[in-house]
């Protein structure tokens, strides 16, 4: 065996590990809890502490810096599995990755010291602070606002719908640095912004769905930070900074809608051969067969997307349509498997005693989440334009 192959074979077995691991500990500490814990919409604290212990927290952080570094193919099983669990859970950790996939990117090397190791440990963790509450598809019309003062920056605004804002110590916020640069992008940068005096967190945010992780509204008023906070040391740099991340992110909601379509077919699958109508269980009836072969494909579909996307990010390659392909697809495989569930499920599917309308509320969020489907549609019509020019 050549020595790459051998690196090859190490590698998969690692990585086949971390997925058995990932396994057993949502065998043991999220499913026996979920029903719970999501209709009471309570952070688990103590999964999140199990999460902590298996390094997801620091899933994909080069090792160097203390992390698993985790390639994007197996960061995205991972999310997967996890999803089809709780799909809650996934967004704890993503929306902390992206914020360190942004320092680990386009940090300086004092940065990648300084922050790497805590984000990877999850003694340090957070998300990505974009949406405002008048802005969220589109980034460049911002109002939150960083004004130079002597050696560093204060900062004013409103950031909303932010992934762990209640319990999360640190953001990587987008901000205008320079509101009157034309054009827009070129006033726009990056901090890592840990909670203190002028930043708080004002409210959680009631949602339809996706319970248990904390949405919340930050207010940023007369937030004093320095200029090593500041991602990359340079400003006008941070909407390339926070678009990089969204591409992982991007993935990373693909994958959730890959293991939320998942759980919708298992839980179609397994009914359909209890419930019977006349006088046969409902999976031999050709209706219910017709139902459950489309959402059987739909996530074979939706899991080749996922995979195609995650290959490209791993080569380095540019992906923005390949995540929006995959985000589009199987967030929309999500929604319609989640509905279809509920279909064959006919009443016990609008209970709560069953995972199915879980399933159902979570399930719309994908298609909003990290850019609505919509933008994505033109994402990828713009690239193919581009890569297939006349």
């Amino acid at each position: 065996m050549t020595t790459d192959a051998a690196g090859k074979d190490e590698a998969a077995e690692q990585d086949r590990l971390i997925l058995d691991s990932v396994g057993r500990f949502l065998d043991r500490d999220v499913k026996p809890h979920v029903h719970a814990l999501e209709h009471d919409d309570i952070y688990p604290e103590e999964i999140v502490g199990r999460m902590k212990e298996l390094g997801l927290f620091g899933a994909t952080i080069a090792p160097e810096f203390g992390g698993l570094g985790l390639s994007a193919s197996t960061y995205a099983q991972v999310v997967e599995r996890v999803s089809q669990v709780w799909m809650s859970l996934s967004g704890i950790f993503n929306s902390h990755l992206i914020m360190a996939s942004a320092v680990q990117r386009f940090g300086t090397p004092e940065q990648k010291e300084r922050f790497l190791p805590r984000f990877a440990t999850g003694e340090l963790r957070g998300g990505l602070a974009l949406t405002e509450p008048d802005c969220g598809t589109d980034l460049q019309a911002i109002r939150t606002v960083a004004r130079a003062d002597g050696n560093g920056w204060v900062i004013d605004g409103t950031k909303t719908w932010i992934s762990n804002g209640i319990h999360g110590q640190a953001f990587a916020v987008l901000v205008k640095t320079d509101p009157e640069a034309e054009p827009r992008h070129r006033g726009m940068s990056l901090f890592i912004c840990e909670k203190g005096e002028g930043f708080s967190a004002s409210r959680k945010l009631e949602k339809l769905g996706y319970k248990g992780i904390d949405s919340a509204e930050l207010i940023f008023s007369d937030y004093r930070i320095g200029n090593e906070n500041l991602v990359g040391g340079v400003p006008g740099e941070g909407l390339k900074h926070a678009l990089g991340g969204l591409e992982l992110g991007r993935i990373n909601v693909a994958a959730r809608g890959v293991g939320v379509a998942q759980a919708a077919l298992d839980e179609a699958v397994r009914y359909s051969q209890i419930r019977k109508t006349f006088g046969k269980p409902i999976c031999e009836h050709q209706s219910i067969q017709i139902k459950l072969a489309d959402m059987a494909t739909r996530v074979e579909a939706a899991r080749l997307l996922v995979r195609a996307a995650a290959d490209a990010w791993d080569a380095g390659r540019r992906c923005d349509m390949e995540a929006g392909m995959a985000k589009l697809f199987a967030s929309e495989a999500a929604v319609e498997n989640s509905l279809e569930a509920m279909r064959v499920h006919g009443g016990y599917g609008y209970s709560k005693e069953f995972p199915v309308e879980r399933l159902y509320r979570d399930a719309p969020l994908l298609v909003i989440g990290e850019g609505t489907n919509e933008l994505q549609r033109l994402i990828i019509a713009r690239q193919l334009i581009q890569r297939n020019p006349v």
